[in-house]
């Protein structure tokens, strides 16, 4: 079961990105304020559970939540910054958009840009401990996919639809045979994942 908040006394905002080890496409964050005593018993790190339950998940989190917001980079900001300033980035503005202001920010890893003056804690695999971040999870993973099933439509031969834009192999087969698009991110990120890959 996952907590229900890090504090008693402060208005906590859960913060998570999705689409960090891409290829293309942009990385999406979510920052989620829930009530104190918040319980859902299905909530939990988005990578564990199905696409069914995640969107079941999101509407009942958008549903519930006393505020959340999105944050959206470029892959040609990514490329720009570099993809870890990126996911900083992402939940930057995904706070900046949330009427309620948080007294403290739940960050699923080990590092952050400071937000202001805001106070942050550092959770490593925060997103499978604490229901602010589980949700958080939810909402830029489902996000982030809606935004790369729109794009398969423009550049079907990628799979987008089936793989997101993570490095399968059908994924780096298109790119080795139609090349990259104006989605793909042209920086080191993507050299590496090509040579890891093949």
């Amino acid at each position: 079961m996952l907590s229900t908040s890090y504090s008693d006394k402060y208005i906590e905002a859960g913060c998570d990105e999705a689409g960090r080890g891409c290829l293309a496409g942009p990385v999406v964050a979510a920052a989620v304020i829930l009530p104190k005593d918040y319980c859902n018993p299905l909530l939990d790190d988005s990578k564990k559970i199905s696409e069914k339950l995640r969107n079941i998940l999101k509407a009942q989190i958008m549903n519930d939540a006393l505020d959340y917001a999105i944050g959206i980079v470029s892959n040609k900001e990514i490329d720009k910054i570099n993809i870890l300033n990126a996911s900083f980035l992402a939940m930057h503005r995904a706070i900046d958009k949330l009427k309620i202001a948080p007294e403290l920010l739940l960050i699923d890893g080990n590092r952050f840009n400071k937000y202001k003056n805001i106070p942050h804690h550092c959770i490593v695999k925060g997103d499978g401990k604490y229901l602010s971040i589980a949700a958080a999870s939810i909402l830029a993973k489902t996000y982030r996919d809606k935004i790369m099933v729109d794009l398969a439509e423009e550049f079907p031969q990628y799979e987008w639809d089936k793989n997101k834009a993570y490095a399968t192999k059908k994924h780096i087969a298109a790119i080795q045979k139609f090349g990259q698009t104006k989605y793909h991110r042209r920086s080191f990120h993507l050299k590496n994942q090509l040579k890891l890959d093949l």
